[in-house]
């Protein structure tokens, strides 16, 4: 007896020992153990990482610090689609909804192979194709470490991407200085010191060539005024050959229900356009079910082409599957943002920091994963996309 109540009591001392940091450390561990999708698709060794940073954890003494030690440890999954609903000054913006450059490494060098348009990085002068020589007066290579995962020293392309992301990305509060040889001259760009007017129009409409309606999707798919706006603009363009919906700028994501009502409008019957997919890891199996998109007003009937970017993001990437799966359209575009899966948010008990991770994996109904699906037309860039755009349409 005397010996059970010794056990009692070691553990009594190590549950209510524990720093708030550390118990909150513990929690989101063990949510992401049991409800994250995508530990197995991405190979991520998830008791390593709590291996790695437990020890940490135990070091911690503010909220300031325990929220950049989550926002490190998030970055293991190297996704966009995961988050805390907080952040600092000194955090990184989220990418791609606070980006506005896309950067790769091509043979050992780095490009600006595309740029959001109507942007920062856009107003201050970089352009498609500029070689970037360093980011804030320092090596890319020396900066990237820090959005690395640390369970892994085996970098695959996603995980590389994801770091480049960030660091273009920059943070709240220091403003980027991004140095490019151009014409064999080196330039210094600051981008946050552009100004740009705030876009608070759901959409934009106008007519093309005189038989195409062109209608732009800014940033509100989760907004449900959405839906009657977008109505008005497809009824206005009913005389037209053709309609353009332009996805281009959706990084922020949306709701399924105005997904289903703008897919409604161009379909007379029902069909589906999107799998999902569970774990259920306590009995070992998984739940997989098909949504579908309904009619709904007036079906338009002529050619449809969907815009998508690399700023085509979460719902942005649904709908573009969506009207591919269903066959009533033709995707134009970059891959686009790769968001992984539909999300769900969690809240920590002791610190009351929420945060977001996707409990679903998505898929186009051929079965392909959201996050893997290529437009029909792959273009490079924004440019080439409106190249493609008049190829088909003939547009000029």
């Amino acid at each position: 007896m005397k010996n059970i109540v010794i056990l009692f009591c070691l553990l009594s001392n190590l549950t209510f020992g524990q720093t708030k940091y550390q118990k909150d450390f513990d929690e989101l561990w063990k949510d992401v153990n049991e409800n994250y999708a995508y530990l197995h698709q991405q190979n991520i060794n998830w008791q390593k990482v709590k291996t790695i940073y437990k020890p940490i954890a135990d070091t911690i003494k503010t909220d300031n610090q325990f929220i950049s030690f989550l926002e490190t440890v998030l970055n293991e999954l190297h996704n966009g689609h995961i988050s805390l609903n907080t952040n600092l000054d000194g955090s990184n913006r989220l990418v791609p909804s606070g980006a506005d450059i896309f950067v790769e490494k091509i043979n050992s060098k780095y490009f600006v192979t595309d740029i959001r348009k109507n942007f920062k990085a856009e107003q201050s002068g970089i352009k498609v194709g500029m070689e970037i020589l360093k980011f804030n007066d320092k090596e890319i290579d020396d900066q990237l470490g820090q959005f690395l995962p640390k369970y892994t020293d085996n970098y695959d392309n996603k995980m590389n991407q994801f770091a480049i992301d960030m660091l273009f990305a920059g943070t709240h509060n220091q403003p980027r200085k991004i140095t490019i040889l151009e014409d064999g001259i080196q330039k210094d760009f600051y981008p946050d010191k552009a100004k740009i007017e705030e876009n608070k129009k759901l959409i934009e409409n106008k007519i093309l060539n005189g038989n195409t309606g062109y209608i732009k999707i800014n940033n509100c798919l989760y907004d449900y005024n959405l839906i009657n706006e977008f109505d008005n603009a497809v009824d206005s363009f009913f005389s037209m050959r053709n309609i353009i919906i332009d996805l281009s700028e959706t990084p922020s994501g949306g709701n399924t229900t105005v997904a289903r009502c703008i897919m409604g409008r161009f379909t007379d019957k029902k069909l589906p356009y999107q799998q999902h997919e569970v774990d259920e890891l306590e009995y070992d199996t998984k739940q997989s079910w098909v949504e579908y998109v309904l009619p709904r007003k007036k079906t338009y009937k002529g050619n449809v082409i969907i815009l998508v970017g690399h700023w085509t993001g979460s719902m942005g990437e649904g709908i573009a599957i969506g009207f591919d799966g269903m066959k009533k359209a033709t995707v134009i575009g970059t891959n686009m943002a790769g968001l992984l899966g539909a999300i769900n948010g969690f809240k920590l008990p002791e610190t009351k920091i929420g945060f977001q991770i996707p409990t679903e994996r998505l898929y186009h109904i051929n079965g392909t994963p959201r996050e893997d699906y290529k437009p029909k037309i792959l273009t490079k860039n924004i440019n080439e996309t409106w190249e493609e755009v008049e190829n088909n349409l003939k547009i000029k």
